[in-house]
């Protein structure tokens, strides 16, 4: 016979810790914007300093971390030494994490360049596109860019290539990246620096593994969905856009995020995590929170006899 708990004693819920646990967890980093030593974007960020705050944040993390995604706007402008301090800031702590470095365009970003600064090859000006498995996992960086505009687009080449590319589902499925958010902003500005023609980026995702499509560039975080398929738009590293402002305005504030993403076998889930350190309120175990919740169930089933 089972053993029944005294009367008044709370019931321990069970937590099962394990019942929703990833495949596959990435790290995502958007905008970071990098520019020369001894620079500071818009004369206030010290951008470097931020993304080194964030690889000391995930380095010292207990994260088993499948990937580093870095999707746009690397460096302000497109300046070679700026992808030198980025490559050289990144790569050696990725290395010591064991994990991959992936790099996508952005509007900001020069083709050219990233080739050469980032990937050290051929400094090139075709579309920066290309597959990458993380274990059975299939990670597909886009480039969203047209040289000298800021808006997004995707050639019918493009679309062509990523249709091919999907047409053999992965075991774990397909995590997408692109630079520009194929859904709208509550900043009006960034409404007219979106992807141009969604829908023929929906097309193409209609039926296939995608979980998850990864974008960045408004500079807040955000979510939406474009042919049933979840759309994040990751928060900047560099800075953040004031979203409740009047709606003619684009306002840069101090501060910044990047996100982690999680991928089950049923979807994907996109987290904000704040750059930096903060206070702790309450740090519990699995068995310190199991009788936290066994007492507030109990005092609230106390309260509610009481009210009768």
């Amino acid at each position: 016979m089972s053993a029944t708990p005294a009367e008044g004693m709370p019931v321990l819920p069970q937590l099962a810790p394990n019942a929703h646990t990833p495949t596959h967890t990435l790290i995502q980093i958007s905008d970071t914007h990098i520019v020369r030593s001894g620079e500071r974007l818009y004369d206030k960020v010290d951008t470097h300093a931020v993304l080194s705050a964030v690889l000391a944040q995930l380095e010292a993390s207990p994260l088993q971390i499948g990937v580093l995604l870095l999707t746009g706007d690397l460096a302000d402008s497109g300046d070679p030494l700026a992808y030198r301090r980025l490559r050289e800031l990144v790569e050696p702590v990725a290395a010591r994490m064991g994990v991959p470095v992936l790099y996508g365009m952005g509007n900001h970003d020069a083709r050219g360049p990233f080739r050469a600064g980032l990937l050290g090859v051929e400094p090139t000006t075709e579309p920066h596109d290309y597959t990458h498995w993380v274990g059975d996992l299939r990670v597909i960086v886009l480039d969203s860019t047209e040289p000298g505009q800021h808006g997004g687009f995707l050639s019918t080449a493009q679309l062509g290539w990523l249709a091919d590319e999907l047409a053999t589902p992965a075991p774990a499925g397909t995590v997408l990246a692109l630079h520009h958010p194929p859904v709208p902003s509550p900043i009006a500005a960034v409404n007219t620096l979106l992807l141009t023609e969604p829908e023929n980026l929906a097309a193409v995702l209609a039926g296939s593994d995608v979980k998850i499509v990864l974008t960045g560039h408004a500079h807040h975080a955000s979510a939406g969905v474009l042919g049933g398929i979840p759309v994040w738009v990751a928060g900047a590293t560099a800075y953040r856009a004031q979203v409740i402002g009047a709606a003619d305005r684009m306002t840069g504030l101090v501060g910044g995020e990047y996100t982690r993403v999680d991928v089950y076998p049923a979807g994907a889930v996109a987290t904000t995590v704040p750059i930096g350190t903060a206070d702790v309120i309450y740090d519990l175990s699995l068995d310190d929170l199991s009788r936290h919740a066994a007492e507030y169930t109990a005092h609230a089933a106390q309260a509610a006899h009481a009210a009768l």
